[in-house]
């Protein structure tokens, strides 16, 4: 808006005779003023009494007095609540169209400012701002991220940085003491700040650190896997400040040069003992600092944070993030990767492939292209192996389900000699399983000569003493377990004169 001076000095500009062609050209082309509005003020001027002598060594405010005195308070318009409505524009779909007619609506029989009158004023109103609180931003949209630059000494001698955020429409600040400036720091600091809030922004600013973005590009930034992982969980997504370009967040800019003040400044000469100690410090000054009223906004960022973006903001999942940090493994032929010298099993379709670790406190997660195929409680036994038998090819299934016992109940199933045989054929090594093969070997018996044939080829080698798979083999290959048996107690030998007596021994 052009002062009044201004356009009052135009008046006189105007009272003198000057060819009109002239009187257009500097009337909007050097003081941006259009003879109408010069004439306005000329007519004013002339029915308050005032000539230019009186007028110079008036103020702004005692001239619109003496100029405007004989109009009644029902000619002057209503001027808008700007502050309220820079507030308004942070809501989603709200726009300065809609704000003049609600302000017209809402003011109908008085005289009100036309859309262009209401909109200069605005912006004018904005230039009164400081330059972060300008910004628009939408409700519960975005949050900026980043780390103060000061640090805060603790007793041990270590150093607590502080991590802060800031909601872009309330302002709504948090910060937390963290041991570094780490992918685990930022993503502790990240959680803190949403359950703090006790939403989840629809866009997470920070800024270009190497801790936090994987590829730093101007046109496609690319978050690391942790950070990505963690924007999936909350369901919010991660969109960096373009390099080297701090206005892009400077709201955070703004609550990180405040925090310092209100926070650091406070603790500089407090002892803190450790992390701990620092943040139950940092909590009330925190809460002190967002309950603070604005210098020229109505309300503070704990008020405007319960109007705006405390609604906007989407709800947090049931669990916090667990952090989680990804290698890339490869499955060895026997269908197992190895993740800190522990080896998980994956399904055996998968030897060769290379899969995704994602690795937390507690569990071991594999990917194959994005999808889940194994999931194990993680272990830190080095040379250990965790296996998951549906996991294993289906020989190597069949034979990891026998064990002695079992062995021993399917031999007693054919006969009480092929269950005392694979009995003594476990027993006669140290471990069990060195006779499974043994064992197993009697099985494939039963297959092809049948059960009853297998039950008298173990009965015949039980009574010669020859506890072996070959024997039993070739007693069912010769045929043997067919021959009637010969009762001991009937038999004598024949005379012969190969076999000598006892005497022959003396």
């Amino acid at each position: 808006m052009q002062s009044l001076r201004r356009r009052v000095w135009a008046t006189r500009f105007f009272e003198n005779s000057v060819p009109d062609a002239f009187d257009a050209h500097f009337f909007n082309g050097l003081l941006g003023i259009s003879k109408g509005v010069v004439g306005k003020y000329a007519i004013a001027a002339k029915a308050a009494g005032l000539s230019w002598a009186e007028i110079e060594p008036l103020d702004e405010a005692a001239l619109e007095r003496r100029l405007f005195a004989h109009l009644g308070q029902a000619d002057k318009p209503v001027i808008p609540d700007y502050a309220a409505v820079h507030r308004e524009l942070s809501r989603k779909g709200v726009t300065l169209m809609l704000l003049w007619q609600e302000y017209q609506a809402n003011h109908l029989g008085q005289r009100t400012l036309q859309y262009s009158q209401f909109c200069e004023r605005y912006r004018q109103y904005a230039k009164t701002l400081k330059r972060s609180m300008r910004q628009v931003h939408r409700a519960g949209e975005k949050l900026f991220v980043d780390f103060a630059g000061p640090t805060l000494a603790l007793s041990d001698g270590s150093r607590a940085h502080l991590f802060v955020s800031a909601l872009g429409a309330s302002h709504y600040t948090y910060a937390q003491a963290l041991p570094g400036q780490r992918t685990a720091d930022w993503i502790a600091g990240m959680t803190g700040a949403l359950h703090f809030m006790g939403g989840v922004p629809e866009l997470v600013v920070p800024d270009n650190a190497r801790a936090v973005i994987a590829r730093p590009d101007r046109y496609e930034p690319r978050a690391n896997d942790t950070v990505l992982d963690f924007a999936q969980h909350y369901g919010c997504t991660v969109l960096p400040a373009r390099p080297r370009t701090p206005q892009d967040k400077a709201s955070v800019e703004s609550a990180v040069q405040v925090v310092e003040r209100w926070v650091l400044a406070r603790l500089r000469h407090r002892p803190l003992a450790d992390l701990a100690a620092a943040n139950r410090a940092i909590q009330p000054l925190v809460h002190e600092l967002n309950a603070r009223p604005f210098q020229k906004l109505p309300g503070s960022r704990a008020s405007v944070f319960n109007e705006l973006d405390a609604p906007a903001l989407r709800p947090l999942p049931a669990q916090r993030y667990e952090y989680a940090r990804f290698k890339s493994v490869r499955v060895h032929v026997d269908y197992h990767v190895e993740v800190e010298r522990h080896r998980y099993s994956v399904p055996h379709a998968l030897v060769g492939a290379m899969l995704d670790a994602r690795i937390t406190a507690h569990t071991v997660e594999l990917l194959h292209r994005g999808r889940r195929v194994a999931m194990h409680v993680r272990n830190a036994r080095a040379g250990g192996f965790t296996t998951v038998e549906a996991h294993m090819p289906a020989a190597h299934r069949a034979h990891r389900q026998w064990t002695p016992q079992r062995l021993i109940d399917w031999g007693l199933g054919v006969g009480l000699a092929t269950g005392t045989l694979v009995e003594q054929l476990l027993h006669r090594h140290k471990h069990p399983e060195h006779g499974y093969r043994s064992a197993l070997g009697l099985l494939s018996l039963a297959k092809r000569y049948g059960p009853a044939r297998l039950e008298a080829a173990c009965a015949l080698a039980l009574q010669l003493h020859s506890c072996y798979y070959r024997t039993v083999r070739d007693i069912l290959i010769n045929g043997r377990d067919r021959l009637t048996p010969i009762e001991s107690a009937d038999w004598q030998s024949p005379p012969h004169e190969h076999l000598r007596g006892a005497q022959s021994y003396h």
